[in-house]
């Protein structure tokens, strides 16, 4: 990325505003969601006078987040960085959402990374900087990456999230922590303006431990709601009469009455598949974090029968409909709608 005047104005001030300005890293679905709200709910904190700093792998994403900021909060300072190093050189908080495990090594410790702008520091500055990373990774790379960070004398968390898309834009997420009790303290009012839960699971790695437990729950519960909705309706029963029941019966789940797969089920929300299963939680995703509970599980040897079966499933809804890999995880139910109609012909 050239440098902008903007961009060389927010580095010939950051020694000062550092401390006061907030960097986030991946703007994609969630994160841009996230990144909205933190912004925005700290500008009407702050007075107007705080400071931001964005970046993402597709410059063209990143400025249109800042027309967006722009417009909703006119004279907001956010400035687009062509580097997470650049970030990390001008803000003393920085949140990085990211895709998987291979991205955030990427943003953290490869060449124009996070952890070598640490380095360069100052050690106040340093001491000063706190790192959260909402991503769902593999549980190892997170610790080694968080061995870095303090090496340098900074401070991580990792703060996976559970709400989905839709818990981003509200603002409703939970945010499973993991890091000292102390980075912990420090880390909860940034996290308090994106979501309503923040949840202590313990030591570095353990806010991981507990989303990758969380999601190989809703991976198979998806399913199976998929496979309900599509015998009742095959039966000749309503799908909004089968979806009241169920979400009102010992059935009932996020993934029936929240993300329900079929059209017009649950007419008072708007789950993905009301827009052909766009702008959720994308079924290439949900496959990568089952892939990183089986083998977790398989490192400490626990038994994961059902999860094996779902994981292959999803994989199957990405070979075989790849039009699907990037749409929400609920349909599956399309992808099992369409091999049942294989079937009966």
């Amino acid at each position: 990325m050239k440098p902008t005047i903007r961009l060389l104005q927010a580095f010939s001030s950051s020694a000062v505003y550092r401390p006061h300005t907030l960097g986030f890293v991946g703007l994609g679905r969630m994160g841009s969601e996230m990144a909205y709200n933190l912004f925005s709910r700290t500008l009407v904190e702050s007075g107007g006078s705080a400071r931001f700093v964005v970046c993402d792998a597709r410059q063209e994403v990143a400025e249109h987040f800042v027309r967006n900021i722009g417009g909703q909060f006119p004279g907001a300072k956010v400035d687009v960085l062509g580097t997470p190093a650049e970030v990390a050189a001008a803000a003393g908080t920085l949140v990085t959402m990211l895709p998987s495990s291979p991205h955030v090594r990427n943003v953290y410790t490869e060449e124009g990374g996070i952890i070598p702008a640490l380095m360069k520091l100052s050690p106040e500055s340093a001491r000063t900087t706190l790192c959260i990373d909402s991503t769902t990774l593999d549980v190892e790379v997170a610790r080694q990456i968080a061995v870095q960070v303090t090496k340098t004398g900074a401070i991580m968390v990792d703060a996976p999230v559970s709400g989905g898309v839709s818990g981003a834009k509200a603002g409703t997420l939970s945010f499973l922590v993991g890091g000292t009790s102390a980075a912990f303290k420090l880390a909860s009012p940034v996290l308090s303006h994106m979501g309503q839960k923040i949840i202590y699971c313990g030591s570095s790695g353990a806010g991981l431990v507990a989303k990758i437990c969380n999601n190989l729950v809703l991976g198979v519960q998806q399913i199976v709601v998929a496979e309900a909705m599509l015998l009742g309706q095959k039966l000749g029963l309503d799908s909004q009469v089968l979806a009241a029941v169920i979400n009102s019966s010992t059935g009932a789940c996020w993934a029936c009455s929240t993300n329900n797969p079929v059209p017009g089920a649950v007419p008072e929300k708007s789950p993905p598949c009301e827009r052909d299963y766009e702008g959720g939680f994308a079924t290439s995703l949900m496959l990568k974090d089952m892939g990183l509970a089986k083998d977790i599980a398989q490192s400490v040897g626990s038994p994961l029968p059902i999860g094996e079966v779902a994981q292959e499933i999803y994989a199957n809804v990405v070979q075989e409909d790849p039009e699907l890999a990037s749409k929400d995880f609920s349909s599956v139910y399309r992808y099992l709608r369409m091999a049942g109609n294989a079937k009966s012909r």
